[in-house]
Formats: C-alpha cells, structure tokens, sequence
C-alpha cells in the first residue's frame, strides 16, 4: 500500500488505482498517470475506455506507451528513500544470479557488480549507455531502429533515437532525455507546490464555509431569541392588557352593584318613613284639627331625594376599553417596529463595501473617481469597447461578484426621479437591449413615477409606496435564493425574490436612468453601512 512508498515520498508519484508507487507509468490522453498492468486491468473486458479518476471517456482505447521521463523520476526517488533496490537479476550469471546493479541499453542486458567490470574498463564498453538496472529493456530500445532512446521528442512528446532524428523527426525539437528530465522534474516540483498550495487554499475555503455556517447558526440562535422575545412581550403585553380590564371591569360592577344596593336602602327607608306619616295623618283627621299647631308638619311635604336624576348605568365603560385597547394596540405597533428594526439589522451585518467598475459602465454613464457615485450624463462618452461593457441602457456593475454566502450594501437615491438597483449574474447579455427579469439573470426594483416602483417578477409588480425611499438596501443570501430591498430610513421592507436558484457569480448592479435633461441628474451614491 501507499504507507510501504515511506511518509517522503510524493503522493504524486502513486497510482491512484493501486495507491503504489508507479510501475511502468501510462499517461491517459486527459493528461493522467496509472500503471500500465492497473490501468489494462481496468480496461479488460470493457467496451468503453475512460480515465478512472477523471472519467473521461475515450473514443478508440488509447494506444498507451510508458511515461519514461516520469519511470525516471520515480526510479529516482526510489533510490533516494532506499527503496529502489533492484529486483532485476543479471543476465551474464550462471545458475546463482546476482541482483543487477546497472542495464546496458546498448548491450540490451543487465549485470550485477562483477559483470559490469568490462563495461567500467573495456575503452569499447566504456562507450555503452548505462542506467539503473530496469526490467523492461525493451522499453528503452527504439523499436524500429533497435537503438538506445537517448533523445526526447518535444514535438510528439516521446523517447527517440539517433536514427529516428535523421528521419522523421529531423525537423523537430528534440533534446537529451537527461535535460527533459531535469525540466520535467522541475516541473513536477512546481506543480506539486502549485498543487500543496491549491489543497491549502481548499482546506482554508473548508474553514471559511464551516466558520460560515456556525457564524450563521449563532446568528439564527440569536435571532430566533430575539424573536420569541419580542413575541413573548407582546403575549405578556396582551395577558397584561386583558387582565387589567377584567379587574377594572369587575370592580366597577361591584361599585355599580354597592351603589345600588346603598340606593335601595335609601328608597326602603323614605318609603318607611312616607307609610309612618300616612298613618299618622289617618290617625289626626278624626280630631277635627284641634290642634294646628302640633300637626302642622304632619300635613307639610316630607324632605326626600328628587329619585328622577339617579340612575344605574348598565352600561360598560366603553372609554376605559377602548383606553386599555389603544394602549394595546400601540404595544403591538411598537413590537412591530421592534421586530421590523430587527430584520434590518439582521442583514446590516453582512454589509460589504462595492466599489463602480468603470469597464462595465455604459458610455452615457459618468462614475466618480472613487467608484461610489454615478450618474447619466445624457451625452454618449468616447470611451475604449470592452467586451464587459454595456453598450446599451443606462447601467454598471461593481467591481466585485458573490458566488456564495451573504452580502448587503445600500445605495442613496434620494432626489432621483428614476433608479433600477439589484443584482445580475455574471453571464448576463451586455450587448444590446437588457431584459430585467430572474429568467434572463436580473433581480432588480426601480422607482417609475412618484407613486410606484416596478419589481419584474412573475409576473411583474407595481407597487405604490407611502414614502419616498432615499435609502435603499440590497440583500443576497446566496444559498437561500433570496434577494431582498430595503427602505432604510424607514426600516421597512420592500419587496424579495424567493426560491430562486443561483449558478453562478452574482453582481450588484446600478442604473441612475436617463438625464432627462437635469430633472434626473442626482447620482446614485453607494453608501457605508451605519
């Protein structure tokens, strides 16, 4: 396995299929290295040949010839890590055959360290190729010339010989096999750099989205408390509210019921004392009135209430209900505004700071030297073509795109009598008539008239507004699909896009509108997120 190639050892120089050091590497037309026995293996008994790691699939099966520049590099990190001893046996030993130490490309055969003398001594030898012992001999003799491959090809980007240079290959840029490969090992340290580095940069990616979205579950954690809370004191505001009612109710009935219960008492007492005096006046009338004197009270009217101003209201006190149910209703306004600041406040924390890109800007446009501001200046500019540039309309896009996450910047429109503000996906038509709908990668709100601004959804939206925005905020939550606007001054929300699906790179975008000759002038101004 891969642990027996030791810890040093590049992973780059293991097979991915046998996850073993590369024997007789075989480079696939996608660009990708395998041993030649895995890969054929991998290819038996099938009708369609692909890559195993990148499955790209191939036509024709591939006619596959060894990687001898990367056979080399690996042979030489084999012998650096100790682990290139030689399994190939020598060919001039009798019946106990000694281990190679060296091949012979001109002689085609390899010795172990007593056979090689001659090739070390012998003037004649001592002219031979030699290389680390190899099995596969054959693979570093030209086929075709049976002569050693000493040279590489950069044109067919294959092992030659001498012969094939004065043939088919005299014209091309060939070079030793020993230069090549010191490039091609030099390249393959920088593209094993290029790849540690691309692996990091894959690793801290990893982070950012893991630390993207614990940041986003505290967050909702605190949002979802804030939330309960709010709606918690509006229950608790409401109990409050209704039990304080049902006291003042109940107390007022049992005022209304002590009054009338000391009011009834009264009339029984007036009625006792008005039966006392009638009997009274029965009693004197048989006395022929005698005596003026005494009786003359009994014959005057008796002090009592005037019983026609009193009164019990059965009626509730509507003005004390109606008192407890403003206050409420105020409460909940209050909540409501409460709740609304909250949601803006929310998506504020993903402010990010845009700046205008002046190659996307239509030529009618003029930007401020900082990028923050813009304005249509109702006269067509000379500026350079760009294929990034809007040649139609009166529209720009930031300098910076969004492929994932959140963002939110907001955009002073104040004193315009016209704006389009949203975001646009990367690949959107810059050439000609734009077309500001989801379908064709626009998301965008615009003010129309004094009285309205235009959302094109499906279907389109007018909707007429209370108050003028001069602050509007744009939000995105790339994963979500969700675009939403914002009346910042207000804090109230305009309108969303939801549900939709983003592919690529979004970018804020910017249009002033037309000039109309200076009844539009005020340029739009992206703002810093208080």
């Amino acid at each position: 396995m891969a642990s027996s190639s030791g810890p040093a050892l590049n992973e780059e120089l293991l097979c991915s299929i046998c996850l073993e050091v590369f024997t007789d590497p075989v480079t696939t037309p996608c660009g990708h290295n395998f041993c030649r026995s895995c890969l054929s293996k991998c290819w038996t008994d099938t009708q369609t040949c692909f890559c195993p790691l990148c499955k790209d699939t191939f036509s024709r099966r591939p006619d596959l010839k060894i990687n001898t520049t990367l056979r080399e590099v690996v042979q030489h990190f084999k012998e650096k890590l100790n682990l290139g001893e030689s399994e190939v046996f020598c060919d001039a030993c009798g019946e106990r055959k000694q281990k190679a130490v060296k091949s012979c490309l001109m002689c085609q055969s390899s010795y172990c360290e007593t056979h090689l003398e001659p090739h070390l001594r012998v003037p004649r030898l001592k002219k031979h190729k030699l290389i680390s012992a190899v099995e596969n001999l054959e693979d570093y003799i030209c086929q075709k010339h049976e002569r050693p491959l000493e040279l590489f090809c950069r044109d067919d980007q294959t092992c030659v010989c001498l012969s094939c240079t004065e043939g088919e290959h005299r014209t091309h840029n060939t070079v030793p096999i020993e230069e090549e490969s010191r490039e091609k090992k030099f390249s393959l340290v920088q593209t094993q750099t290029d790849v540690h580095q691309m692996i990091q940069d894959r690793m801290k990616k990893i982070q950012e989205i893991q630390h993207s979205v614990e940041l986003r579950k505290r967050n909702t954690e605190e949002e979802k408390s804030s939330s309960v809370e709010l709606f918690t004191d509006l229950i608790r505001s409401f109990e409050r509210c209704q039990s304080e009612q049902l006291k003042m109710m109940e107390e007022q009935q049992k005022a209304a019921e002590k009054q009338a219960e000391d009011l009834i008492k009264e009339l029984e007492q007036e009625i006792t004392e008005l039966k006392r005096r009638n009997t009274e006046q029965l009693s004197h009338t048989d006395h022929h009135l005698h005596d003026t004197q005494m009786s003359s009270s009994l014959y005057s009217r008796p002090h009592t209430r005037n019983w026609t101003e009193i009164r019990i209201d059965s009626d509730v006190n509507v003005n004390s209900l109606y008192g407890a149910l403003t206050e409420l209703k105020k409460t909940h306004e209050t909540l409501n505004e409460k709740l609304r600041q909250t949601g803006l406040k929310f998506v504020q924390k993903f402010a990010v700071d845009v700046t205008l890109d002046p190659d996307t800007a239509s030529p009618y446009l003029i930007l401020s030297e900082d990028g923050k501001q813009v304005s249509d200046g109702d006269i067509e500019q000379d500026i350079p073509e760009n294929p990034k540039r809007f040649d139609e309309g009166s529209c720009v896009l930031a300098k910076q795109g969004f492929s994932s996450g959140r963002f939110y910047y907001e955009v002073q429109v104040k004193g315009n009598t016209e704006w389009v503000l949203g975001v646009v996906r990367e690949s959107i038509n810059r050439k000609g008539d734009i077309i500001p709908s989801p379908e064709d990668g626009i998301w965008t709100i615009g003010l129309i008239d004094e009285n309205h601004y235009a959302v094109i959804d499906s279907p389109m939206h007018i909707i007429p507004y209370k108050v003028k925005p001069e602050k509007v905020g744009v939000f995105v939550d790339y994963e979500e699909g969700l675009v939403s606007f914002y009346d910042v001054e207000s804090r109230s929300h305009l309108y969303s896009f939801t549900g939709q699906t983003f592919t690529e790179k979004l970018y804020p975008y910017f249009s002033p509108g037309d000039n109309d000759e200076g009844e539009n002038s005020n340029p739009l101004i992206i703002s810093p997120v208080s």
